[in-house]
């Protein structure tokens, strides 16, 4: 048996040097997608048990395919299933091999690793009882000790995905619907990886913001490979319910630039009625419209990105660089310091603030952190002195009246903001669309009052979903975002009287 594991050992180390080279004998093929056909089983959609062959996005993806990939698709398409069994092949050909898929939910990654075990379930048996014999196969892991390799699947919204690893394949899904900071995550992730690593990112779109479009709309710079991938390269994308009759202008143009089908264009309008504004983002056609067309931006994004481009840097930072500070208090000059207490604890949201010049609403300095409440009435006091006993406009909801009441005590002369005779601001139904429409219209019309790119970011992420609410997107902020409504809401309030 050690003379047969040996050879086995052997073999499967000769395939794994040579996994992608394409080879005349194997009609011009790689070893790579000669063994998935040969040995890897996959489930259909209809629950049939088959072999790992390629369709045709499969095939242009590993045409294109380089060490650093990202990938924008439609659903369905089975490019999730082709990495995990490249990767699975590298995994158990080349020794001292660590796979790590990442999904972006718990279910999601059950949902992969049960493939993964579908591959090596449908291996040889004498490779499975012997040279990939396991010594631990569960739910998120699958050690080969023979040799030294694992396959191992973790989600997202653990902090802690992959560090202190050395993966050389890494497989990140659904990135655009990973849950909180996706940007710290990948990061870390990243940081796992030696640099002949070989890395894919895939998902749909999810809106023109956060990690997956930022990690798109950067990949040249970065040398990644772009892969997009429409709806009509799945086959099966089809209707059956007969001709598409008359079409109208976009479908003529899809069916001129693409050659669609009759099919292709019911399948189409079925997907619209279905899908309605998010069959751009589901079913994509282009790379601009499906992240454009999902969870869309409730401000200018081209207004946003302009001014991000050119955004000054602070020219100081203070308590633990929380607070930053773009300009000055002048003499002469009158402020208003914006206030969202938040949460007003060490858990939750943020505690913002905003100072910004009354007469023009120039954006001064920002902080944003988390404080107790009887701290953020201390530190506001602070500010508001430090600019001139700048008018303090702090928001009254929920937490926001035990501020008002410790600034009352901290600093007796606080030049506090009253609105209908009661001090701070009330946001409400009626008053926050107004705060909203207030940063909407200082983007188109007057950018150059801006200066945080935490803010613009927080206004590129806040929009409007499926229902019609206006709201952070998932796993981002809007605090500043609250607080700049709030001072310049007040500066219209101050004009208007």
């Amino acid at each position: 048996m050690a003379g047969a594991n040996c050879s086995e050992l052997e073999e499967l180390k000769t395939f794994g040097a040579v996994l992608d080279t394409s080879f005349e004998l194997l009609d011009g093929r790689t070893p790579a997608v000669f063994l998935s056909e040969a040995l890897l089983q996959i489930r259909t959609r209809e629950g049939l048990s088959v072999a790992l062959q390629q369709n045709a996005v499969q095939k242009e993806f590993e045409r294109r395919r380089g060490a650093k990939n990202i990938v924008l698709k439609a659903r369905q398409m089975g490019l999730s299933t082709w990495v995990a069994g490249r990767f699975f092949l590298k995994t158990i050909t080349q020794p001292g091999t660590l796979t790590l898929e990442v999904a972006h939910t718990q279910e999601a990654a059950e949902d992969l690793f049960r493939m993964v075990h579908r591959f090596y379930a449908g291996l040889p048996e004498r490779l499975r009882e012997g040279a990939l014999k396991t010594s631990r196969a569960n739910v998120r892991s699958l050690v080969f000790p023979k040799i030294d390799c694992e396959y191992r699947v973790e989600t997202a919204g653990d902090p802690n995905a992959g560090r202190g690893l050395t993966v050389q394949n890494l497989h990140c899904s659904e990135v655009a619907r990973w849950p909180g900071d996706g940007a710290d995550v990948l990061a870390g992730l990243r940081a796992s990886l030696p640099a002949n690593g070989e890395v894919v990112l895939e998902s749909t779109a999810n809106g023109a913001y956060g990690c997956f479009y930022d990690e798109w709309m950067h990949a040249e710079e970065t040398g990644y490979v772009r892969h997009f991938f429409p709806w009509w390269w799945e086959p099966e994308y089809v209707s059956g319910s007969g001709g598409a009759g008359i079409l109208d202008d976009a479908e003529r143009a899809l069916v001129n630039k693409h050659g669609l089908s009759p099919g292709q264009i019911a399948f189409r309008r079925g997907i619209q009625k279905q899908f309605g504004r998010l069959r751009a983002q589901e079913y994509p056609e282009n790379a601009d419209e499906c992240f454009l067309s999902s969870g869309a931006c409730v401000f200018d994004v081209e207004a946003i990105d302009r001014r991000l481009a050119v955004v000054p840097e602070p020219i100081g930072h203070r308590w633990s660089r929380e607070l930053e500070i773009w300009f000055p208090p002048l003499a002469g000059k009158e402020y208003v310091v914006a206030v969202d207490p938040a949460g007003g604890g060490m858990e939750g949201d943020y505690c913002a603030m905003q100072v910004v010049e009354k007469v023009t609403g120039l954006q001064c300095a920002e902080y944003r952190g988390r404080l107790g409440l009887l701290e953020i009435a201390q530190r506001a006091s602070q500010l508001a002195t430090e600019y001139n006993h700048a008018l303090l406009a702090v928001e009254r909801n929920n937490h926001g009246h035990a501020v008002l009441a410790y600034l009352r005590s901290v600093d007796a002369e606080a030049n506090i903001y009253a609105q209908n005779g009661l001090d701070g601001w009330l946001t409400t139904s009626i008053t926050r669309p107004a705060m909203m429409d207030g940063v909407g219209r200082a983007l188109i019309d007057n950018a150059s009052v801006f200066s945080s790119r935490r803010l613009l970011r927080e206004c590129r992420t806040f929009v409007r979903d499926a229902a019609g609410r206006v709201e952070a997107a998932a796993g981002e902020h809007d605090d500043c975002l609250m607080a700049m409504g709030v001072a310049l809401a007040v500066r219209a309030a101050i004009a208007g009287r």
